[in-house]
């Protein structure tokens, strides 16, 4: 067991420690990081994340965050006893995809944070939970206060990515591999399709959220965190 291992949270885009509310009052082990600014490359998020970390933790990153926990993996494999990849993908640049993000640059240039974030968020979050009480609110607000130069910077990181490909099949560490049912961004084909090349992966989807998950689903997420830290811890 080594559910008192320390569980570093890693936000991803537009986010901070607000999008693991449910988390850290769940896990009394875990810390969440505060949101990237203006930090404009992968490699230097996991830079920072290494530089004020315990020798050794349990590491979960939900979406950018998990491709910072990646790049956690690729350089000091050694202090992550085990890694949860949440509502994510490993996936190269694709086609088309630096227009969409540019596009959405292009409208906080033009009309502000709050309408980029109004164009960007609500396909985020499952349907049925925008109306979630609070929820969607404390969602805008987070990723509102970011501010427009922390997105521009962000979305660099994501779009000079580095690849994954060979990465996934060397993880030896207890792995969990988590989204919501109803992802449009990260969609679960997505998901099993790195749980089947991460050696013992658990792969768990979870009905009626969306990319948001760990706000969604907060119970049933918090779970399958459960049963991932209280299994055996990797000893590499």
């Amino acid at each position: 067991m080594s559910t008192d291992l320390p569980l570093l949270l890693v936000p991803g885009l537009l986010c901070d420690e607000r999008v693991f509310a449910a988390q850290t009052a769940a896990f009394a082990q875990s810390r969440a990081l505060p949101g990237w600014g203006v930090t404009d490359r992968l490699t230097a998020m996991a830079a920072r994340v290494l530089a004020d970390a315990p020798d050794r933790f349990a590491l979960l990153g939900h979406s950018m965050g998990a491709r910072v926990a990646l790049e956690i993996i690729r350089i000091a494999p050694e202090r992550v006893a085990r890694l949860a990849l949440v509502s994510t993908g490993t996936h190269p640049l694709a086609a088309g995809e630096a227009d969409k993000r540019h596009a959405l640059r292009d409208v906080g240039r033009a009309n502000g944070m709050a309408a980029l974030v109004d164009a960007w968020l609500p396909p985020m979050i499952a349907p049925d939970n925008r109306a979630a009480p609070g929820l969607y609110e404390t969602l805008f607000a987070m990723c509102v206060e970011q501010g427009l130069p922390a997105f521009e910077a962000q979305i660099t990181a994501l779009l000079t990515r580095p690849a994954l490909e060979t990465l996934l099949p060397t993880i030896t560490c207890p792995t969990l591999v988590a989204c919501g049912a109803l992802d449009v961004w990260s969609p679960p084909a997505q998901h099993q399709a790195m749980a089947a090349v991460i050696p013992h992966a658990m792969l768990s989807i979870i009905d009626g959220a969306g990319h948001f998950l760990p706000a969604e689903r907060a119970g049933e997420l918090n779970a399958a965190i459960a049963r991932w830290l209280a299994g055996p811890v990797s000893t590499r």
